[in-house]
């Protein structure tokens, strides 16, 4: 049973953490900084996230730094700018947690134009992915994290027509169409870095069934239905160790995803993923929305 107290010694290490306000964010924050990271909290609320930063310094005894940093996932711009402030600030970066998200909203747009769960939840993490790669590899085992769902198992394919909501709206499906992106982003990117022998690893996490606020959209009659159909939820600080297990355990490999190993992977402890669909497999489909995504932002990671 892997728990954080199996996180080896990240003394030195760099990394941020996106949606680290709250949530499964706020715990993995919270967990590499009792480790020794300097963590970087960035998340769109940037009061909220220094309030978050205050609560972990209360509660964690780790010799690194704490530092809140603001981040529009919806804002491409915002998402630039950003990544400037960082590189103006810290000189590599050892591991990036994909970890923002937004679940069930009302129709939504970002600033971009893209429907609101595609837009955060896949483009603006490829964007910053893409920004900050120039600092990823200038350390050595650094790691791209990107949080999926078990979701993504519920999206056949995406559909590049609807990805600006030309089309009636489904929130379900346009959030496991977002989660089934991330897991093409993760093994995408993972090929790539393959190709050019890059010793960076790109894999993903899923943090099985979880009570967050992420489920603020969600009406609370109907999440409590929707819970008891489960014979467990779990706490976010269960919730993260997925992440955190793809995050630092020397068995993890590119391209993996992993998640809880119990019954459908609901709930358990860190393990390899069974989750496995078609579509997740697509290798063509994965090539075509990187392809996508670059048209979109401007962005080419430079392999």
């Amino acid at each position: 049973m892997w728990t954080k107290r199996d996180i080896p010694d990240l003394t030195g290490k760099t990394i941020i953490v996106t949606g680290a306000n709250t949530g499964i964010g706020y715990e993995t924050a919270l967990a590499l900084h009792q480790a020794g990271a300097d963590v970087i909290a960035a998340s769109r609320d940037l009061e909220k996230t220094e309030q978050a930063i205050s609560r972990m310094k209360t509660s964690s005894k780790g010799n690194g730094m704490l530092e809140a940093m603001e981040l529009d996932l919806a804002d491409l711009k915002a998402v630039r700018e950003f990544s400037e402030a960082f590189k103006d600030r810290y000189k590599k970066l050892d591991i990036l947690i994909n970890n923002a998200g937004v679940m069930l909203p009302p129709p939504s747009l970002t600033a971009d134009g893209f429907e609101l769960q595609f837009g955060v939840n896949f483009l603006g993490h490829f964007a910053l992915t893409g920004y900050l790669y120039p600092l990823l590899v200038q350390a050595a085992g650094t790691r791209v994290i990107t949080l999926s769902s078990g979701a993504a198992t519920q999206a056949e394919y995406i559909d590049f027509g609807n990805v600006r909501l030309e089309k009636p709206y489904d929130a379900q499906l346009a959030y496991a169409v977002s989660k089934l992106a991330d897991i093409h982003f993760t093994r995408e990117l993972h090929r790539r870095l393959e190709a050019v022998k890059s010793p960076v690893i790109s894999a993903a996490a899923h943090p099985g069934v979880v009570r967050t606020d992420l489920q603020r959209h969600i009406p609370a009659e109907t999440l409590e239905q929707a819970f008891a159909q489960f014979s467990e939820i779990m706490e976010p600080w269960q919730g993260a160790l997925p992440s955190l297990f793809a995050a630092t355990d020397p068995s993890v490999y590119g391209g993996a995803l992993y998640g809880p190993d119990g019954d459908r992977e609901f709930a358990g402890y860190p393990a390899l993923s069974a989750h496995h669909t078609e579509a997740m497999n697509n290798e063509a489909e994965a090539g075509k929305l990187w392809a996508f995504a670059e048209g979109v932002t401007g962005i080419k990671f430079p392999f």
